[in-house]
């Protein structure tokens, strides 16, 4: 007999380094950016050149100028009234996840709990924010945050509830019944297979409720509270004619969505490395 012969081993490529890693993520997204600047760059010769007058639509450097001279001063304040937004915001995001969590825990484990709470939660769904809004001012105080956070709270609890029910309930069987095999306890199935299920229905749910809260503050805010917040400014601004000021508040608005969004996309990075999605980002 023979002896086999060892085996050679083939060398993996090397992985990358995080210089060539930016490279790769600066080559990735900058379609996007040359887009961005391409539509910026557009409308303002568009205005210059049409003369199109800042009450109809403001160029962009009227806006950058807007949003410097009232950043922390003047009559519309900008970055104070983004910091009272974004607490409302933040507010209503952990009173909706919070909820919608707890909801979702008892719906995956009684079905009757899921019978009478899904037609509940859909029924709230589908109430327009517009019209709840001035309700939840009158009920929790027009000036107080907590109005507005309830607001931001009834739109962030249906994704999350959905979507964590989702991940608790839709857990491949064959796991389910090894665990079982092994005499594990409910509990232990919950930590071990369900939840880790779960984390990335709950953090794609979560990506979605970062929008949803600053809507839900912002559309509040509408109705009435304090000036010093994002929808009061717009209000008050584009009564005054002040586009140029209200188009800056819009834009705070935005950044702070999207900084939301790129914070929750980091947690997904740190808790779930694991998973497909994370794995497809960084190899992309």
């Amino acid at each position: 007999m023979t002896a086999a012969a060892p085996s050679v081993g083939v060398p993996l490529p090397p992985r990358p380094g995080r210089a060539a890693r930016l490279g790769q993520r600066f080559v990735y997204y900058l379609p996007a950016i040359a887009v961005f600047v391409g539509v910026i760059g557009l409308w303002e010769l568009a205005i210059r050149a049409f003369d199109v007058r800042a009450v109809i639509v403001p160029a962009p450097s009227a806006i950058g100028a807007a949003l410097v001279d009232n950043w922390d001063a003047g009559r519309w304040p900008l970055f104070a009234a983004a910091r009272t937004t974004l607490f409302e915001a933040v507010g209503g995001l952990v009173i909706g996840t919070t909820i919608g969590l707890v909801v979702a825990f008892a719906v995956a484990r009684w079905a009757n709990a899921r019978d009478a709470v899904l037609p509940v939660a859909v029924a709230a769904n589908a109430i327009p924010i517009i019209a709840i809004a001035p309700i939840f001012n009158a009920w929790f105080g027009t000036t107080n945050p907590l109005s507005k956070m309830m607001i931001a709270a009834l739109l962030v609890f249906f994704p999350v509830m959905i979507n964590v029910t989702r991940g608790l309930t839709q857990v491949d069987p064959a796991a389910l019944e090894l665990m079982r095999s092994y005499a594990a306890s409910e509990w232990a199935i919950l930590r071990k297979v369900r939840v880790p299920n779960a984390l990335p229905f709950f953090l794609t749910a979560l990506k979605v409720a970062t929008t949803l809260s600053l809507i839900g503050a912002i559309v509040g805010e509408y109705f009435g509270g304090a000036s010093g917040v994002i929808g009061r400014v717009v209000v008050q601004s584009a009564s005054a004619l002040r586009f140029d000021v209200t188009w800056a508040a819009i834009l705070l608005g935005a950044a702070s969505g999207i900084a939301f969004y790129l914070i929750v996309v980091a947690l997904e990075r740190w808790l779930i490395p694991w998973h497909a999605s994370v794995r497809g980002e960084e190899t992309g």
